[in-house]
């Protein structure tokens, strides 16, 4: 014996940490997956480390995300230890194929190539790496222009349900490609990446998300969606208790109070109120979105025309007489009814 103590040292895995998280606020596999509408055995796979299951990578950092969400955690340190985790297999599987048996000591294979890089050898290797690539440009200028765009829908499903009138719509598309929801155009990131906030109305909603790409190749995907939400009320309360009714009415008073509805949709909106941006999003036809502040409110629209606003409940009418974009209009104080 030397003296010392031996211990053991190891790190968690990204499938033992998403196992751990999980199982400490006693969240099932089902339950995880109805939440972030991810399938329970790619759960399974993620948490087991199983990756040569998984589908390919963009799906797979797809899933991180909405993962990462519904736990609470940063998804960037998922991503990055997949990344470092499937780096790792990958290398460990390429080892494999590659080993090859021992042989004893001094008597190993020693491999002499007859093959000896002269310039001339180089000149040529240039001259038919430059040919080739420029095959391969044409090739994929030509596969794209008689291909349609990549359109990947993550989040929702193409028939889902929800209690609320908010749904967020994700997705991934060719870098190029415009996307289109609605016929509301879209915002795509430089990785393709595209997320909107969607407002919809009680009942059954049809959502059309449309990608067009620099050829004019179109790929489209429909989704419905079933909305359960209440119809909004002046004042719930006030029907049971008059007292609070007249309580409820007199401390809303003091706000300023918003009701914007599109008709007809889908139209981008965005409100601030008191300088915070409190909602940014495409809300469809028919839908009505309520906000409070207590200074200051400002609305941004898409169609001016189309977007009705009722100020401290009086009908204002439409937010300008132009169809075309409403930028910065203010409600305040000392705004007349």
């Amino acid at each position: 014996m030397n003296g010392f103590t031996k211990k053991s040292v190891g790190t968690l895995t990204l499938g033992e940490k998403l196992g751990k998280i999980r199982s400490d606020r006693r969240i099932s596999l089902s339950e995880a997956s109805r939440a972030t509408k991810i399938q329970v055995k790619y759960l399974e796979y993620l948490e087991a480390g199983a990756y040569e299951k998984l589908p390919a990578d963009v799906y797979v950092k797809g899933f991180l995300r909405n993962y990462s969400e519904f736990l609470g955690i940063d998804e960037k340190i998922l991503v990055k230890l997949y990344e470092k985790e499937r780096g790792i297999k990958d290398n460990l599987e390429r080892g494999k194929k590659g080993k090859k048996g021992n042989l004893p000591v001094g008597r190993e294979k020693i491999n002499i190539s007859p093959f000896v890089i002269t310039p001339r050898i180089i000149a040529i290797t240039a001259v038919l790496l430059l040919i080739f690539g420029g095959f391969f440009y044409l090739y994929r200028e030509v596969g794209s222009f008689a291909s349609a765009p990549r359109l990947v829908i993550i989040s929702p499903e193409k028939n889902y349900s929800t209690d609320g009138n908010s749904v967020e719509v994700s997705g991934i598309t060719d870098r190029d490609a415009k996307i289109f929801i609605n016929e509301q155009p879209v915002m795509v990131n430089d990785e393709g990446k595209f997320r909107e906030n969607l407002t919809v109305q009680s009942g059954t909603n049809t959502v059309t998300i449309r990608a067009v790409n620099r050829f004019e190749k179109v790929a489209v995907e429909t989704l419905t969606i079933q909305s359960t939400c209440a119809e909004p009320q002046e004042n719930p309360s006030a029907a049971d208790n008059p007292e609070n009714g007249q309580m409820a009415q007199a401390e809303n008073s003091q706000k300023l109070q918003i009701e914007v509805r599109v008709d007809p949709g889908p139209v981008w909106v965005g409100v601030e109120a008191d300088g915070n941006l409190v909602f940014s999003g495409t809300m469809l036809s028919g839908t009505t979105q309520s906000f409070q502040a207590e200074n200051k409110i400002v609305i941004n629209s898409g169609k001016g025309k189309a977007t009705f606003v009722k100020f401290n409940g009086k009908d204002r009418g439409a937010l300008s007489d132009s169809s075309g974009a409403a930028r910065g209009v203010e409600f305040n104080r000392d705004t007349k009814l």
